[in-house]
């Protein structure tokens, strides 16, 4: 299954279970198993650069189990072939997200009329405070 360019990750590394779907569905939803689970192992996969499995790994959330195992359920769909490709598509999207590498933050000053207008707010709120207090408590 092709991802980006540069990743692709081998189909034997995807392990897809067919089970029964909640939800609407008729007759149709006792008799077939059209939701998708598909187990993706991103801790022990080798298409994947390592710097791309720890972005992954951080972003697939509750998806991910305790061994490592990145688990999409699909059922959005009453037919089993577009769950299965619903499942693989949230997988890509997520290892896509993943390749992108955040960008670095770039520090910044704030300008000096910023500072300005802070100091002046803050003079402003402290002669407001000190005409509230009673000249007896003084």
């Amino acid at each position: 299954m092709r991802v980006t360019r540069s990743i692709t990750l081998d189909e034997s590394e995807l392990v897809e279970r067919f089970i029964q779907a909640s939800g609407p569905g008729g007759q149709n939803v006792n008799k077939v198993a059209t939701a998708v689970e598909l187990r993706f192992d991103a801790l022990r996969s080798p298409g994947l650069p390592e710097p791309v499995r720890s972005r992954l790994l951080g972003l697939a959330g509750r998806r991910l189990s305790g061994a490592g195992v990145i688990v999409i359920l699909a059922q959005r769909f009453r037919s089993q072939a577009r769950n299965r490709a619903d499942a693989r598509e949230r997988l890509a999207a997520l290892i896509r997200t993943a390749a992108t590498p955040p960008r670095t933050r770039v520090a910044t000053r704030p300008p000096a009329a910023a500072k300005r207008r802070r100091l002046e707010e803050k003079r402003q709120r402290g002669t407001l405070k000190r005409e509230r207090r009673s000249i007896e408590n003084h």
